[in-house]
């Protein structure tokens, strides 16, 4: 038995750290929207009761340390499920970018085992599952737009944005999310206007929109990697309407309501940084 799923990017429209918690995480609000760049995960049925995993990455294992590895063995131990899956992971997603690659090909595998093993499970249950293994999941497992709150295991669904264009700008380093979230010192990061982005989502205002994403972290990303505010300069100067780090970055994306803008903006960026992608919204 074979099953296909396609795993999403987000992005971040809002990103706020509220407090650290005693268990030393950190409460957050996070709206967050997919886009349509995906990995593709294949799933089929061993009789063996093993996990394996096929990838072609360098710098994602194919062990019990891959998200999707874990995803599925906590699905197994929790529903008690004594055969094994190969997971054929097609990556597209760039790796350690912000935009939940990790996390998304995990949600997928729970929503594919669901589905590949006729399990009818709740698709709250299958969030709830995935808030075990990492903040970014559970919105993952739902997609489209929301809002996550707590550790990230709280998801409200919101209204989709106002269509538009995405440009997505990754420099070639790599952001370890625990290593900014260390750095966080909640007094004295910034903090974005989330009633302000929800507004803009349930009015359909792309320029509302634009005005108030914000990102609490990405200070702390820039003061390590400079190249995201270049990115993000050149970004505004192109003529993109709304400009911002994803999650703990470093992918840099811009907001664009006309398609021949968006092409200009993304022919422009390709000479100026490693990976750049022109993407529509799924959310």
């Amino acid at each position: 038995m074979t099953h296909f799923e396609k795993a999403p990017a987000k992005i971040n429209l809002s990103l706020d750290v509220l407090r650290k918690r005693e268990d030393g995480y950190h409460d957050v609000e996070m709206i967050m929207t997919t886009v349509d760049l995906a990995d593709r995960i294949e799933l089929n049925t061993l009789v063996e009761d093993r996990i394996e995993v096929s990838l072609w990455s360098r710098y994602v294992p194919n062990d019990e340390r891959n998200l999707a590895y874990k995803a599925a063995q906590a699905f197994k131990q929790k529903y008690n499920i004594k055969k094994g899956v190969h997971i054929k992971i097609e990556k597209v997603i760039p790796v350690s970018a912000g935009l939940g690659g990790g996390s998304t090909d995990a949600a997928a595998v729970l929503r594919g085992l669901n589905q590949l093993w006729n399990m009818n499970i709740p698709i709250d249950e299958l969030a709830k599952l995935g808030s075990t293994l990492g903040s970014d999941i559970p919105f993952c497992v739902y997609g489209s737009t929301g809002i996550a709150k707590g550790f990230g295991e709280i998801v409200e669904k919101l209204p989709s944005p106002p269509p538009f264009w995405v440009i997505l700008a990754k420099p070639d380093i790599g952001v370890s999310t625990r290593t900014i979230f260390q750095r966080v010192k909640v007094d004295e990061i910034s903090h974005p206007n989330t009633n302000g982005v929800i507004e803009a989502l349930y009015e359909k205002d792309f320029t509302k929109l634009c005005h108030n994403i914000g990102n609490s972290l990405e200070e702390i990303t820039a003061s390590l990697h400079p190249e995201i505010l270049r990115i993000k300069e050149k970004m505004r100067q192109a003529g993109a309407a709304g400009v911002l780090m994803s999650g703990s970055g470093p992918t840099v994306y811009g907001l664009v309501e006309h398609e021949s803008k968006a092409q200009r903006i993304y022919n422009g960026m390709k000479g100026f940084c490693t990976e750049v992608y022109l993407v529509r919204l799924l959310g």
